[in-house]
């Protein structure tokens, strides 16, 4: 072959590969030249493992860099609406089963998205790549829970014993089987459906053979506050007839069967100290597999 003809052939070959688009990928290496804060870190991230990583989630960075940095040819959260920052998060999360209810969650709802609880560069704790520690991120948002948490009787949120996530899933719940159809908020559902509340009070999930309808049909929250309470047993009421009382009034048409809901009996005289604790006789009130009348 003649050096003219191979010279032909080679510049050809260059004329065809400057013809043919680069590819809009350049890697997360470009990034570390700018983005040094970002990047020093996230060696310990799970989002290194993305298949393309830094451009996972920002998109192609090619035009991005040829331009000198400019931010409208890359993906910018900081620029993003809160649906389109949300859908590019359920891109790769919108397959776990614990997530998939966000689109309907209250937080959504409320136009609190993904990057308003989680960093991905800089994250304060390495599990889920919280900005805060769970609860400050929580009572940043809910103050009125917080000083719940600092009544004389509560769950242990505050020393780290319980988490909000325990009970409660952020990203959404599935419609709920108590409260009368009211949906609780965010509540995490446990085992067969149920209030999570079992998830640690096991021996309250029955099944009973005779059940307290106050349980079934209103939840746990028809006796107790959930967060603290003033009251021990983190009861609504400070004495436990009172409490009571505020159904078992001879209301008709009640229950499963629409029987009602039955009063005390003409020998319980509640002026009596006696019989101002109803739980000292009934006291498998959460149910029973012994006594309708959840007696010893």
């Amino acid at each position: 072959m003649s050096p003219v003809i191979r010279l032909s052939g080679l510049l050809l070959l260059a004329c065809l590969l400057e013809a043919q688009p680069k590819d809009p990928y350049i890697g997360s290496q470009a990034c570390r030249a700018c983005h040094v804060a970002q990047t020093q870190s996230f060696f310990r991230n799970a989002h290194t493992k993305a298949e393309r990583g830094c451009e996972s989630c920002h998109g192609p960075g090619r035009a991005h860099v040829s331009a000198g940095g400019k931010k409208d040819l890359i993906v910018a959260f900081s620029a993003l609406s809160s649906r389109k920052a949300l859908d590019n998060c359920l891109a790769c999360h919108g397959k776990d089963w614990s997530r998939n209810n966000i689109r309907h969650s209250a937080h959504t709802q409320a136009d609190v998205v993904c990057s308003n609880c989680h960093s991905v560069h800089q994250a304060a704790t390495p599990k889920h790549l919280l900005a805060k520690p769970q609860k400050d991120l929580c009572y940043s948002c809910h103050p009125n829970v917080q000083s719940q948490f600092s009544m004389p009787f509560k769950h242990r949120v505050n020393e780290g014993t319980v988490q909000c996530a325990d009970c409660h899933n952020p990203h959404g719940a599935p419609a709920p089987t108590w409260r009368m159809g009211q949906r609780p908020r965010l509540q995490q559902h446990a085992q067969a459906n149920e209030q999570s509340c079992v998830q640690c009070h096991a021996d309250k999930r029955g099944p009973f053979l005779f059940e307290h309808a106050a349980l079934r049909v209103d939840g746990c929250g028809s006796c107790h506050a959930p967060h603290g309470s003033a009251n021990p047993r983190l009861l609504n009421r400070p004495v436990v007839f009172t409490l009571c009382l505020e159904c078992h009034n001879g209301a008709p048409g009640f229950g499963r069967e629409g029987q009602g809901i039955p009063t005390q009996s003409a020998s319980h005289n509640m002026a009596d100290p006696r019989y101002q604790n109803c739980t000292t006789c009934h006291v498998k009130i959460h149910g029973s597999n012994a006594d309708a009348r959840f007696l010893r």
